[in-house]
């Protein structure tokens, strides 16, 4: 059974709402904020003041995807997400400081926990079907994904909406910092991959997706997926990359476009140079953390984003990278060099 992917929304640090990736949104610091798009075209004014951030640009995201594929309501809403709402969480932790444990507030507890988004997309589409957060670190979007799949290929759901969203807020980015995440020094995201040092640039950002197995118009299709956790440098080898392509009766020479997710780090990403000298040495390379900046779920950015270039049938200048005719291509991605997966979007 095939896995269609009828539509497609992002909110990220670049104008990806709106679909114009052509022109690249320069930042000269460390910490990549998302670009919020008017939430007023859809979501309640009333409903925009009570949400967080982080609420309020997945809940949009969801809700234009599923305008975007004409869908009213879907069959399942499952999330991934690897923070939660860590605006609200910092705001009820420091109440309980501030206020010695006494008199708190309870919305910023109320709306901390990680099915927040999950719930509140079902609250305003008055949905009642299945409904499920993924909190797996790196995996959160590659496990609420895989649930998806299942869900289709079991007959259990169609039309289903699967998405992930995180957000950095100056807490987490402070702690991160601390532990040496990010660069020390910092420099424009442009130059990201130039750098040669260690650390990379912090982003946040949500992506949701409508999956069916009915097709659609433009027939794009997620034709697989893989993920494996490694605790050791370069578990992901060519021989993983060679049977995965095996698995769906393919080659390396099958495929138009790699998106990988080299992140600035000069460890992390000799594993991405390795790849390129073998594997991929004949195949264009396109890295996407420059765009919306590293966190756990960025993978679904890189899937948007493959499903934006076979879409469009061109990429976008702003991933410094020319290839006129994309088909296939694979989404290769890690997270702290622990959380590797694999991604093939081709269209029919």
């Amino acid at each position: 059974m095939k896995i269609y992917i009828h539509s497609a929304t992002a909110i990220s640090p670049q104008h990806s709402f709106d679909n114009v990736l052509e022109d690249l949104v320069t930042y000269n610091t460390n910490r990549l904020q998302v670009i919020e798009p008017p939430y007023k075209d859809l979501l309640d004014a009333k409903l925009i003041r009570r949400m967080s951030r982080i609420i309020r640009m997945g809940t949009a995201a969801a809700i234009k995807c599923l305008r975007d594929a004409q869908v009213e309501e879907p069959g399942a809403i499952i999330t991934g997400t690897a923070y939660g709402c860590l605006e609200d969480t910092g705001t009820f932790l420091t109440k309980m400081v501030e206020q010695h444990e006494d008199l708190l507030p309870p919305t910023p507890f109320i709306q901390s926990t990680h099915n927040t988004v999950s719930a509140q997309i079902a609250l305003t589409l008055h949905c009642h079907a299945y409904n499920n957060t993924f909190v797996h670190n790196g995996f959160s979007f590659e496990s609420a994904l895989q649930d998806a799949v299942l869900l289709i290929k079991e007959q259990e759901a169609d039309n289903i909406l699967v998405g992930s969203a995180d957000e950095l807020t100056d807490i987490s980015y402070h702690i991160l910092t601390r532990l040496d995440l990010y660069k020390k020094q910092e420099s424009s995201n442009i130059e990201l991959f130039g750098t040669n040092t260690k650390g990379t640039i912090g982003g946040e950002g949500t992506a949701f997706f409508l999956l069916s197995s009915t097709p659609c118009e433009d027939k794009i299709v997620l034709e697989g997926m893989e993920t494996f956790y490694v605790s050791e440098k370069g578990a992901l080898t060519p021989e993983r990359i060679s049977d995965f392509l095996s698995a769906h009766k393919l080659s390396v020479q099958d495929v138009d476009l790699v998106i990988d997710g080299r992140n600035g780090d000069v460890i992390h990403d000799s594993l991405y140079r390795s790849l390129q000298e073998t594997i991929f040495s004949s195949v264009p390379i396109a890295s996407y953390k420059h765009l919306c900046g590293d966190y756990p779920t960025a993978s679904s950015f890189a899937l948007w984003l493959a499903y934006s270039i076979i879409k469009a049938g061109k990429v976008p200048s702003s991933l410094l990278v020319k290839q006129p005719l994309v088909k296939r291509i694979l989404v290769c991605n890690t997270y702290l060099n622990k959380y590797c997966s694999l991604m093939l979007v081709a269209k029919e």
